[in-house]
């Protein structure tokens, strides 16, 4: 009887690849999916490095905003209390004081606006804008810190008058030379060289 031959086994490598197995019997992968895995990965890794960068530049970017926003608000502080004239101080505005002929100085009062009393019953105001002649800046440093006092005695005084009192001429002769007596009674030893009168309106 003859030996029949033996098949080959249908997985058994073709005698060229048998150089493709290692030394321990394990195949190596091909070339194409060793180029496709590392693509994939170079992709993977491309992705989550531009991600990253977004988060922290994101990050970066809204603390820098939260910084510029604090800087503007820095500002806008120091712009109100500029405008205040310090946290808490009475609004600025023009300066009331100013220079005039002669090296006298004019200082400008707040306006004031004072309820009168009328022969008929009816609420009438009186608008009143004053503006003080002095010899020098020294005096009207010293009427400044006394401008609750000076407000306090014209409402005082000017409550009191009615409307027939700052008629004509000799009204507004007479209320300037009542408000001069009076300032330079607050303001002594400092003394006011004369009131002008700026405006004052009866309604």
């Amino acid at each position: 009887m003859s030996k029949k031959k033996e098949k080959a086994p249908a997985d058994a490598a073709p005698p060229g690849e048998a150089g493709a197995e290692g030394e321990d019997g394990k195949k190596k992968p091909p070339l194409k999916v060793l180029i496709i895995a590392g693509a994939g990965a170079l992709v993977v890794l491309g992705g989550g490095g531009a991600g990253a960068m977004m988060l922290l530049g994101g990050k970066k970017d809204a603390a820098h905003a939260e910084k510029g926003g604090e800087h503007k608000d820095d500002k806008k502080d120091k712009k109100k209390k500029d405008e205040k004239g310090g946290e808490g101080g009475a609004k600025a505005g023009p300066s009331p004081i100013t220079s005039g002929p002669d090296g006298v100085v004019f200082y400008t009062m707040p306006d004031l606006v004072v309820n009168i009393q009328a022969g008929d019953g009816r609420p009438t105001f009186l608008k009143l804008k004053l503006a003080f002649e002095l010899p020098d800046e020294d005096t009207a440093a010293a009427i400044q810190p006394n401008q609750p006092r000076l407000a306090d005695m014209f409402q005082t005084f000017l409550r009191e008058l009615r409307p027939e009192d700052l008629s004509g001429s000799q009204g507004s002769y007479q209320l300037r030379m009542e408000v001069l007596r009076r300032v330079n009674l607050v303001i002594a030893p400092a003394k006011v060289n004369a009131v002008l009168i700026q405006e004052m309106l009866i309604q």
